[in-house]
């Protein structure tokens, strides 16, 4: 579905790129050059006011397309030959140890704001994205060779298999929502908001902790690679096993090597 929506974006983008650029609603495919790419890539950057690293990406969106061109032989030369993509790093922000326990703590009043902490602290602790952790069944526990409780599960977003150990304090969390209503009548173990509610709650939640830094679910999985595995010593290469990556490079920037 989101694969679906970025193509339908990047198609509006070359449309009207196309429009405003060369004054056409329609461009041969031969006709397409180095010239035209590197025209797109500075109408994203100027006109759709993409930062760098969005621009490239819609940029990457559109070569896929001219590739399904060239495989069916409908472009005589390739347009992105000797074109080069460089993303920019960007900082990735994670919890210390004292945030994620200001978090645990803290007294929070709605329960609305507990369900979310709740479910932010669960994803701290086993580095699940929220699509995962929405979907996630009893049948997805299992016990692991050391007898202990172990999450086996399947990436909603690269279908990789992610086997990560159940630690006290996110057993603790299943359990308190055993008798929500939701989890009750249906297959899921806790009862998820939506990714947008979420989001928006959170924020709520770190402006009454006192932290400054953009919570999002997604800023969990950051803090499991960083705070809660590789600052206790856990080696990177179980790290990206627990985090369904099938390449260590996605888990380095991921994940912070801090000082300690």
């Amino acid at each position: 579905k989101s694969t679906s929506k970025r193509s339908w974006t990047c198609y509006n983008h070359v449309a009207q790129f196309s429009n405003e650029v060369y004054k056409a609603d329609d461009f041969r495919l031969k006709d397409i050059d180095h010239q035209f790419i590197a025209r797109y890539e500075y109408f994203l950057k100027t006109k759709r006011e993409c930062n760098h690293n969005s621009a490239l990406k819609y940029v990457n969106n559109f070569k896929k397309i001219i590739r399904i061109a060239l495989a069916n032989q409908w472009m005589d030369r390739d347009p992105f030959f000797n074109y080069k993509v460089h993303f920019e790093s960007v900082e990735r922000e994670f919890l210390n140890a004292e945030e994620v326990q200001l978090l645990i703590e803290k007294d929070l009043h709605f329960d609305r704001l507990k369900l979310v902490r709740d479910m932010f602290i669960f994803c701290c602790y086993t580095g699940l994205a929220y699509s995962d952790v929405k979907k996630l069944s009893q049948d997805d526990i299992t016990t692991g060779i050391d007898g202990g409780k172990w999450i086996r599960i399947k990436r909603t977003k690269t279908k990789s298999l992610s086997s990560i150990p159940l630690l006290p304090i996110s057993e603790e969390i299943i359990k308190r929502y055993q008798e929500h209503p939701e989890v009750k009548n249906g297959n899921f173990i806790l009862p998820v908001l939506s990714n947008q509610k979420s989001n928006a709650f959170l924020k709520e939640i770190a402006l009454m902790c006192g932290i400054r830094k953009p919570l999002t679910t997604h800023l969990a999985r950051h803090t499991f690679a960083t705070t809660i595995t590789l600052t206790n010593g856990v080696p990177i290469e179980s790290v990206s096993k627990m985090l369904g990556h099938k390449d260590l490079r996605t888990t380095q920037q991921d994940a912070k090597i801090v000082d300690r």
